[in-house]
């Protein structure tokens, strides 16, 4: 099983594709967990995504695009993977598709979780692990970055027949009962 993980900074992704992923034994990549690794470690890719990252921007789309094709080419991704944070971009989308294509690999479903923009700023202002990119200004800078370059691949998904729509609100054991069934087939 091939996922693709979407929706809005704040709307829980990280934390329910971790759960699916172990649930189904499937490699959760996440390319935000990714990033902050290589930029910690001062990577020459950490170096070239901290500004970015920084000011709330999407890291450049090749860069992301190597670091996701590489690591789902590892034996954990053998039996599948949840992509967590990619594409971000209907360019990200097909380069992506290219990857994908030419390691015989598809898309099996792309779930969105849907949180609204109120319960989004709450969280992400109190969650409260210190990130450089949760300071109010640049969480509005990263949801109107959202809403205008990520949002329209749920267009893309729902299109092949692939989205699966979500409420992220709840707890966080009915918002992964809401995933896992729209992934195995039930009514969410």
């Amino acid at each position: 099983m091939n996922l693709v993980f979407l929706g809005p900074p704040g709307a829980g992704k990280g934390t329910q594709a971790q759960r699916l992923a172990t649930a189904h034994g499937i490699a959760h990549v996440s390319t935000g967990d990714m990033l902050r690794s290589a930029v910690a470690e001062g990577t020459e890719v950490g170096r070239q995504a901290k500004g970015y990252l920084d000011r709330g921007e999407l890291v450049p789309d090749q860069v992301i695009a190597d670091l996701v094709a590489e690591r789902i080419q590892a034996d954990d991704c053998s039996t599948g993977f949840l992509l967590d944070g990619f594409p971000r971009t209907l360019a990200q989308a097909e380069l992506l598709d290219g990857a994908l294509s030419g390691l015989d690999l598809a898309i099996d479903a792309a779930v969105l979780i849907e949180v609204n923009e109120d319960e989004l700023l709450q969280r992400l202002t109190s969650r409260g692990e210190g990130r450089s990119d949760d300071q109010p200004d640049v969480i509005r800078h990263r949801l109107e970055v959202y809403a205008d370059q990520t949002a329209p691949l749920a267009g893309l998904y729902d299109q092949r027949g692939l989205l699966r729509r979500v409420d992220g609100l709840g707890s966080i054991d009915d918002v992964a009962a809401r995933v896992a069934g729209s992934v195995n087939g039930r009514s969410v």
